[in-house]
């Protein structure tokens, strides 16, 4: 087809990708061009938008890297990571809710002993956390390996821990207390945020990836209660379920019987994981 315009455009691209063998990829593809297009016309779209809308993606693509992945932040911000998982993760009842989808390239994490100071050199008050990883009946999940991740200082990811849960299901450890942070705004997606008059911060939170077999692998996070940015997630992550009190401690024993001169806090927390259909038949 020679004689296009804004009429007949949007079908001769469909026309065209048709003939793609890959059924899944022609139904995203013929979806994706049809509300593309839909959304240029509604919005009347300029030149100017186009190519400012260009230049957005190309800084994106030009900013990105193993350690930051922008174009994952803009997922996020804009919603669409929250709508995934929302529809792909239903969970039945009972069950720890997941927050966020899985990354696409996990950072190293340091192996640590069960009870151990997962901290790795950031000041602040200490934290012990505990609980136990179960299945929706109740019964304990012994051995599950948990990938625990800290939200401290002024970016998101204050290290990465990995520990196994006891033959109960118990598991527990130290860090510092997380504070509230900002995602990292410096580039485009945090210029979009301060253009829409939208703040880049997270509220505080400990992030848990928790895996065992027979079970789905679950990429979760524990809110404070109180945190002044609950209600204003910038990445729309909190959910009530996972908002938790972290109470402070005075000076003394702490509950694995460490005695703590100083005041401390605590949390506790169980898991659910969901089990795969079919594997403790």
């Amino acid at each position: 087809m020679r004689n296009l315009d804004e009429a007949s455009i949007t079908q001769a691209v469909l026309a065209r990708n048709s003939g793609a063998t890959d059924a899944r990829l022609c139904e995203v593809m013929t979806s994706l061009v049809q509300h593309l297009h839909a959304f240029a016309r509604d919005i009347k779209l300029t030149e100017k938008e186009w190519q400012q809308g260009m230049a957005f993606l190309a800084q994106a693509g030009k900013v990105s890297s193993a350690d930051r992945q922008e174009f994952v932040l803009l997922s996020h911000t804009l919603g669409l990571s929250t709508l995934v998982l929302a529809q792909n993760d239903r969970k039945p009842a009972g069950c720890t809710e997941a927050t966020t989808l899985p990354v696409l390239e996990a950072p190293a994490a340091t192996i640590h002993d069960l009870g151990a100071d997962i901290n790795t050199g950031h000041v602040g008050p200490r934290l012990h956390v505990r609980g136990v990883i179960r299945d929706v009946k109740g019964n304990p999940v012994p051995g599950a390996t948990l990938r625990i991740s800290t939200a401290v200082g002024d970016a998101e990811g204050g290290g990465q821990a990995l520990i196994q849960a006891g033959q109960a299901g118990d598991y527990h450890f130290w860090t510092v207390v997380p504070q509230g942070q900002p995602i990292l705004d410096d580039g485009p997606v945090g210029h979009m945020l301060t253009s829409l008059n939208r703040h880049a911060w997270r509220p505080a939170h400990l992030q848990f990836d928790i895996s065992a077999p027979g079970f789905q692998r679950l990429n979760t996070q524990v809110f404070r209660e109180g945190d002044p940015y609950l209600d204003s997630d910038a990445v729309f992550g909190v959910r009530p379920s996972l908002i938790a009190q972290w109470l402070r401690q005075e000076p003394g024993q702490a509950p694995d019987g460490t005695l703590i001169s100083e005041a401390f806090h605590t949390l506790a927390f169980d898991f659910v994981l969901t089990e795969v259909r079919g594997a403790h038949e």
